[in-house]
């Protein structure tokens, strides 16, 4: 069962099953996506007698393995569905290839590269800057003249009347 489970799933991508049957099958099928990231004829049998058919091993050889090739593991996604079978009341889910996902997968979106900075890095960076930076921004805030009210002179309110 779970041998024509992997092979549904390496061939469509997709497979919709009961959560049981899901679990399962990642454990069984997640082995055989990493064996299948190296290409050589020990893998390839070694695939071949847990899947027992050609075009799954040659869709995994292919297609899945060049996909998977950057990725380390977790090459399957549970997404369970909500509703019950109608018969037995199983949860039902969706198993899927993680890499074959269009919705879920960021396209155009370059890895940044992480630097790490130090505390000394910051320090210089303040200690630099602070003095003559701080004055500047003094300056310009005392120069703007207060706003008068349209009523109110220099004169007290008494000689007014």
């Amino acid at each position: 069962m779970l041998s024509n489970l992997a092979s549904s799933l390496i061939i469509s991508k997709r497979i919709t099953t009961t959560v049981a049957k899901a679990k399962a099958l990642r454990k069984y099928v997640e082995p055989l996506i990493t064996k299948a990231k190296d290409d050589t004829m020990h893998s390839r049998r070694t695939v071949f007698s847990y899947l027992q058919n050609k075009e799954s091993v040659k869709e995994l050889f292919g297609t899945v393995a060049s996909r998977t090739n950057e990725r380390q593991g977790g090459y399957t996604r549970i997404i369970k569905m909500g509703d019950t079978r109608l018969g037995d009341n199983a949860e039902m889910c969706l198993i899927e290839l993680v890499d074959f996902n269009e919705i879920y997968k960021k396209e155009g979106v370059a890895k940044k590269a992480k630097t790490r900075r130090s505390r000394t890095a910051k320090a210089k960076k303040a200690e630099g800057a602070s003095p003559e930076a701080a004055e500047p921004a003094a300056e310009t805030k005392t120069a703007k003249p207060a706003k008068k009210a349209k009523g109110n002179t220099d004169t007290p309110a008494e000689e007014q009347q």
